[in-house]
């Protein structure tokens, strides 16, 4: 066979350094841009030749497909027939990380030319392995699967040329390398963050040595007024002083971004240190075929557990003594997420009526009867369609994910339970008018609760709202119009449920309407200002003290400014030659001389502000073109919108890979499981 020389990614770029670990630092020969990445894993040159360079990248291709070619032609002379059975070519990989190696012949019973096997570092072959890496990172799938022959049947028979990668060099070598780029970027993000917040999740209750994972998340503000938030680090963490160890952790993450003493807030529930919660959901609303079972089972052993702490007297103690570990070990003011503030008010109050327990579960029975027995076109005159009613083979429908999404389910079946019962028969299933005017109750009491819930979460059945951003500012208003409705509501058929919601709500969100940091968030959203407010003129001076407390002309030094001050301010513009000159000009002496403008105060530009009427406009936006007209004022609303008024991703991550762990639906290696959720929760971030 001919000599061929090697076609290399690498051609196309200059190593301007090599470390350890095969690591090295590139600049492309075209534009000079550095990239940085392992010299066994480059897709990061792939990438950047296709999607900056397209002549060069399609020369690449253009020599790999030519090399193969002599490959294949070479290897075929040297060949004969036997039997009218044609040999072809098959490389295989002497060592271990299945990329090409020797050229071995294989017997095959195909009638025509060779199959000749991508080299790893083939573009082709470095797309499909990338494109792997993803299905598994997005879907949190167990890496074990590549070596599954199911798998690699369909790998071979989509792409023949394709080299499956094995289970080990993707655990030791690809993930990493996709998460220490994801590090160099969210590093390099943080590093120009004009404002930031930090939140804070656990996830308890595995067994083993490590019993669970720390999620730190950073939500920060970009130059142009764009939100951003990235997962900063996934870690384990074990039983024994599991506090501490949380907040060493914490604040080790934070040094090694950055972000240590920049962080405005941290949204960290103290109760979350000492009590596994899971989303909350209705007591008996149990549809079958999708695991929901154990998952309801496992959230009446936690509701018992949480409900006898607080007769004993341990819950509030016990948080409380918390709370001030967390104040000091956090260094920085923090706040509780009010999603789960929001979640909690609905537990309690779903456990100080137990007579709702056997309603709802007779109402599931009937549920799960209609979907069963109604034909799909029938439902979906009721539903949304009955794809949203039942989930497929191997899916859960989102309606059982929380309480909110159920009792969209639980209404819809009431405004048409004589329709269903029409067209499935009535029978032992069948609510009675007791039971409708006891779930109508439950219904209409918490219906603005759940407005208040997709107002922060969103539509989380789409990846596209996955890392939507809602900020402190709802929090006040909606807070107000629970606290109004639960004073305005009766509850004849259940009134300790009303009456336990409502002294949850005084005790749980309450206090946020004198809070000043809350006052303070939702009156820099245009769309509220002093609207909500009964007493306008103390709201006011509350909100002047606040800002005060948070100008930057009466705050201290922020530490890493100075580091990080030439890549936030712009650079100085030129003088304009008329100014410029040392004497007035009379050439312009008939042109009417400008208004010397003097710098407004705070209080001033407060004053201006809240004459303008209210707008509808994203808070963002607004800001992002009025910070010109009261600079001090976006100073204060940069900081108060990256506090977020729901849970970060990394939560409802979380969520997912207990539920896949208690399913049984792969083995995660527990290093392999923290990347995994690492990589998922800064997906967009890579390859977006």
């Amino acid at each position: 066979m001919a000599s061929i020389s090697k076609v290399s990614i690498l051609d196309y770029f200059n190593i301007v350094f090599e470390g350890e670990n095969g690591k090295i630092e590139s600049n492309c020969k075209a534009c000079g841009t550095r990239i940085q990445a392992k010299r066994s894993v480059t897709s990061n040159f792939v990438t950047h030749l296709k999607r900056k360079h397209q002549a060069m990248y399609d020369e690449f291709v253009k020599r790999k497909d030519m090399k193969r070619e002599a490959y294949s032609s070479g290897s075929l002379h040297s060949f004969t027939t036997n039997g009218g059975n044609t040999r072809y070519t098959h490389p295989v990989s002497t060592g271990g990380g299945g990329g090409g190696g020797a050229i071995v012949t294989l017997e095959g019973g195909g009638a025509g030319g060779g199959v000749t096997k991508f080299d790893r570092h083939d573009p082709r072959q470095v797309l499909i392995s990338e494109a792997i890496a993803k299905m598994i990172v997005r879907d949190l799938q167990p890496v074990s699967m590549v070596e599954n022959h199911g798998f690699r049947e369909l790998l071979k028979l989509l792409e023949p040329r394709y080299t499956p990668e094995p289970q080990h060099y993707l655990q030791s070598q690809l993930l990493p390398a996709y998460a220490y780029q994801a590090q160099l970027a969210t590093r390099q993000a943080l590093a120009s963050a004009h404002a930031l917040s930090l939140s804070l999740d656990l996830w308890r209750g595995l067994s083993g040595a490590t019993s669970g994972y720390l999620g730190v998340t950073c939500h920060f503000l970009t130059a142009d007024w764009q939100m951003r938030s990235a997962l900063l680090a996934c870690l384990p963490v074990v039983a024994r002083g599991f506090g501490n160890r949380v907040l060493a952790d914490f604040d080790e993450v934070c040094h090694s971004h950055g972000v240590s003493g920049r962080a405005f807030r941290v949204v960290a529930d103290p109760l979350l240190a000492t009590t596994t919660l899971q989303p909350c959901c209705l007591p008996g609303f149990h549809v079958h075929g999708s695991g929901q079972e154990v998952e309801d089972e496992e959230e009446a052993d936690r509701g018992d557990d949480l409900e006898d702490a607080s007769r004993n007297g341990h819950g509030e103690g016990e948080e409380g003594e918390w709370e001030d570990s967390w104040e000091q070990g956090l260094g920085v003011c923090r706040v509780d997420c009010f999603s789960r503030s929001l979640d909690q008010c609905v537990r309690e109050g779903l456990l100080s009526c137990p007579q709702l327990s056997p309603t709802l579960a007779k109402a599931a029975c009937f549920y799960n009867y209609i979907t069963s027995a109604v034909p799909p076109e029938k439902l979906s005159q009721v539903f949304d369609g009955p794809g949203g009613v039942m989930g497929g083979l191997g899916s859960t429908p989102p309606v059982l994910r929380d309480w909110a999404a159920q009792l969209k389910v639980l209404r819809r079946l009431l405004d048409s339970v004589e329709f269903l019962e029409e067209v499935s028969g009535r029978g032992e299933l069948a609510l009675g008018g007791p039971e409708r005017a006891l779930l109508r109750e439950l219904t209409d009491t918490l219906e603005p609760f759940t407005e208040a819930w997709d107002m922060v979460h969103g539509d989380r059945q789409t990846d596209r709202q996955a890392d939507r951003h809602v900020s402190i500012s709802l929090v006040l208003p909606c807070v107000l119009g629970l606290h109004k409705h639960l004073s305005e509501a009766s509850a004849p058929h259940c009134p300790s449920f009303l009456l336990g919601l409502g002294q949850a709500v005084e005790h749980r969100l309450v206090p946020i309407l004198e809070d000043p940091l809350y006052i303070a968030a939702t009156t820099l959203d245009p769309q509220f200002k002093l609207t909500w407010s009964s007493n306008p003129d103390w709201h006011r001076q509350v909100l002047l003290e606040e800002l005060t407390k948070h100008s930057p002309a009466s705050s201290p030094v922020e530490p890493n400014t100075e580091l990080h001050s030439q890549a936030q301010s712009p650079p100085a513009s030129a003088p304009s030659p008329v100014s410029s000159l040392s004497r007035p000009c009379k050439l312009f002496s008939f042109i009417k001389q400008r208004p010397t403008t003097q710098a407004k105060s705070l209080e001033q530009e407060l004053a201006v502000y809240l004459r303008e009427e209210p707008t509808d406009e994203e808070a963002l936006h607004y800001w992002r073109r009025k910070a010109i007209d009261f600079p001090l004022l976006a100073q204060v609303a940069k900081r108060a919108f990256t506090i977020p008024a729901s849970g970060s991703v990394v939560k409802n991550i979380f969520t997912t890979a207990g539920r896949c762990l208690r399913l049984e639906r792969g083995h995660f290696l527990p290093k392999n499981l923290e990347t995994l959720i690492y990589l998922k929760a800064n997906y967009r971030l890579l390859w977006t």
